[in-house]
């Protein structure tokens, strides 16, 4: 079996340059707060608070570096609590996804489109995924052991030489199976 690290993803935004401006001033840059499991991408010190027709999530993470494209990314618990519908994307597939107003320290920001829920996914780089006989856009399933035991299918399957081996999944996912940062799962 093929065992491959969990990193677990709580709500976060990622922002473009236009937004991060708007929200934190012109010229705005984000100032790292920790790194993140995949290459070059780390939290931030920002938060914003995320403003929906229902209620609001206040201290949102933003994670970095920017993007071309602002994107949302919540669980469904998140998506009750704030009266939205959005879509289970791949990351960046953003057309026709849910809209959503984000507040920051310097003004807000309405998103026509942006919010996803994150299709759960398994990042590998080029070398690892040959060995594996995995190529990029593949669905494959994954099992956990423990207590609440399951098996996630439908995984997709990202490849990229920027990857490091991590599957990753939105904490509703997580707590289902009472997967933690670091857990492992298996490819049979």
């Amino acid at each position: 079996m093929f065992k491959i690290p969990v990193g677990v993803s709580n709500r976060h935004v990622h922002l473009s340059q236009k937004d991060l401006d708007a929200l934190f001033g012109p010229g705005a840059v984000l100032t790292k707060f920790k790194d993140l499991g995949q290459p070059g991408q780390y939290a931030a010190e920002e938060k914003v608070n995320l403003v929906g027709p229902k209620g609001t999530i206040p201290g949102v993470r933003v994670l970095g570096p920017v993007r071309g494209q602002t994107q949302v990314e919540i669980s469904r618990t998140d998506s009750f609590f704030l009266g939205l519908k959005p879509p289970l994307r791949d990351s960046g597939n953003l057309k026709g996804s849910e809209s959503l107003t984000l507040q920051g320290p310097a003004g807000s920001v309405q998103l026509e489109e942006g919010v996803i829920f994150a299709q759960r996914h398994i990042h590998l780089p080029p070398q690892l995924a040959e060995e594996q006989g995995l190529a990029d856009g593949q669905l494959v399933s994954v099992s956990c052991a423990g207590p609440r035991a399951l098996t996630f299918d439908r995984v997709l399957v990202r490849v990229s030489p920027q990857y490091k081996l991590e599957f990753h999944v939105d904490v509703d996912e997580a707590n289902a199976a009472l997967l933690n940062n670091g857990d492992e799962v298996a490819l049979p």
